[in-house]
């Protein structure tokens, strides 16, 4: 880094230090914040037009860990970025927030003048609406609000384009699905889901993860000794799909069973989103299912499970206390959701009444350790919509070797059902109706985080996306998008927001 851009990058409370002392000088100091991923001619004319607004320019950008447009961004870390914004001649300082908005530095640099760009002007387009809270930051310190007005340019657009960010093939789908949807209409698509009142039914999950550190073999057993380092609890199952439904439905209520011998009730209440109302059932002589995985600290892969778990079902006298509360609720929903993990909840009286009485139904039926070949979707005679991933394909279908085409045909002569959406990992996923046949969609993420929880996520989206009527091919790339945001996140630590998904599908457009 040469000198110069080196003295212009400064952190935010020495920064803060500099611009009171620049503003007793009688110096008018203008901020402008962004990701500045990509740095083009349309950043340098707003740069430029921002510098006139007054005589200090300060520019702040986006820690990488807050970067919020999917799999891949940003291209450029922020320390790359922000040397870059430093040997600008028109900025006189840089700084990297440690915030996830500009709103703490905004208030703590107190700028006169907080400069956006021409697209900020109509605020309601605005899909973060972080706007309205950034005129109202700058505005509690004294200072305006301006916008310039320039030509602009979209660096997501000249990364999708020019720096080659997918495979042909997945650029290729995205310019297809691009011009027979605007992003604008993707957007909209996403608001339908918003008004419906969304039942979630499933198996209650606790997830641990116990960070461990290597130490080396025992000198006594053979066995790999490793050291604790710290470990971290997520409320995952049907929990996490409770969340994510809750992302994009505003009114969310939940039905699952604890264990009364350790029902880590008062956790889960507190992991659970705001819209989300809960309904528990206990069972006795058991806990909450506990899933505790040992994680290596440094590569985050998974050594080895444990789980603490009743999986039979549940007595038939607590089929009946639910079946009860289901008869008096069940036509109130728009759209009720089962994630059933095969740990006991969904007995076949449970799933009888929810099949013949749910005016929409979404299942995801998972198989797991527990109850590889027991736990099958073909359990539920009908549903509006399936969703599965290819190994559970296999298994439902009772065929390994047949391609997935197949396997969902087969599923589907088994269980009535309008739509079947399979996933397939890296290579994406498949969607299925008799009415539009098939639709692939290409994976959006070239890492993986983690895998847990991103099935859970992918079925939240795609169940009210479906019942709301949107079209099975934009169903396919919004699960796809979500999936690829999910995978980015350690296990259920949270849901996919409603707002993130919007940034990422507008990036994926541009």
């Amino acid at each position: 880094m040469n000198q110069i851009a080196n003295k212009k990058i400064k952190d935010i409370e020495s920064l803060a230090k500099t611009v009171a002392t620049l503003k007793k000088k009688g110096k008018k100091v203008v901020q402008c914040h962004g990701v500045f991923d990509l740095i083009h001619l349309g950043h340098i004319r707003h740069f430029n037009l921002a510098k006139k607004e007054g005589d200090i320019l300060i520019v702040t950008l986006t820690k990488d860990k807050h970067v919020k447009r999917g799999p891949g961004r940003p291209i450029f870390n922020e320390l790359l970025r922000a040397e870059t914004l430093a040997s600008l001649e028109i900025t006189d300082y840089v700084a990297v927030v440690e915030s996830p908005t500009a709103i703490e530095a905004i208030k703590t640099l107190r700028p006169d003048v907080y400069v956006k760009g021409s697209d900020y002007k109509e605020k309601a387009k605005d899909v973060t609406g972080m706007i309205y809270d950034e005129e109202e930051a700058v505005k509690s310190v004294g200072g305006r609000l301006a916008f310039t007005d320039d030509i602009t340019f979209s660096s997501s657009h000249l990364i999708n384009n020019y720096l080659e960010s997918y495979p042909p093939g997945t650029i290729k789908y995205l310019k297809a699905i691009g011009k027979r949807y605007s992003i604008d209409d993707v957007l909209s698509s996403l608001r339908k889901p918003k008004s419906m009142k969304a039942l979630v039914l499933g198996d209650a999950i606790i997830d641990q993860y116990h960070y461990c550190s290597p130490m080396g073999k025992s000198a006594k057993e053979s066995l790999v000794v490793t050291r604790f380092v710290e470990d971290e609890m997520f409320a995952g199952g049907a929990f996490a799909t409770a969340n994510n439904v809750a992302s994009i439905c505003d009114q969310v209520d939940f039905i699952t069973v604890l264990g009364e011998q350790e029902t880590l009730q008062s956790f889960i209440q507190g992991k659970l989103s705001a819209n989300v109302q809960p309904t528990f059932f206990y069972r006795s002589e058991t806990c909450t299912t506990i899933k505790r995985r040992y994680v290596d600290n440094w590569s985050k892969k998974k050594l080895f499970e444990i789980c603490f778990m009743k999986d039979n079902l549940i007595s038939k006298s607590i089929e009946t206390k639910i079946l009860k509360h289901l008869k008096n609720v069940i036509s109130e929903y728009d759209l009720v959701i089962v994630s059933d993990f095969g740990h006991g909840l969904m007995t076949p009286g449970i799933i009888d009444f929810v099949c013949r009485s749910a005016k929409y139904l979404a299942i995801n039926v998972q198989t797991n350790s527990a109850n590889r070949g027991f736990n099958l979707v073909t359990k539920y005679p009908r549903a509006d919509c399936v969703c599965i991933d290819y190994r559970e394909l296999c298994l439902a279908a009772h065929d390994k070797y047949s391609d997935y085409k197949t396997l969902i045909k087969k599923v589907n002569s088994l269980i009535s059902t309008e739509y079947i959406i399979a996933t397939r990992g890296h290579l994406g996923s498949v969607c299925y109706s008799e009415k539009d046949g098939f639709h692939d969609t290409p994976a959006f993420a070239d890492k993986v985080v983690d895998l847990i929880g991103a099935g859970d996520a992918f079925f939240a989206f795609v169940a009210p996306c479906f019942a709301a009527g949107i079209p099975q091919e934009l169903v396919s790339f919004i699960g796809n998008a979500v999936g690829s945001l999910a995978v980015q996140i350690i296990c259920n630590r949270e849901p996919v927001s409603a707002v993130d998904l919007s940034k990422f599908i507008t990036r994926l457009l541009k």
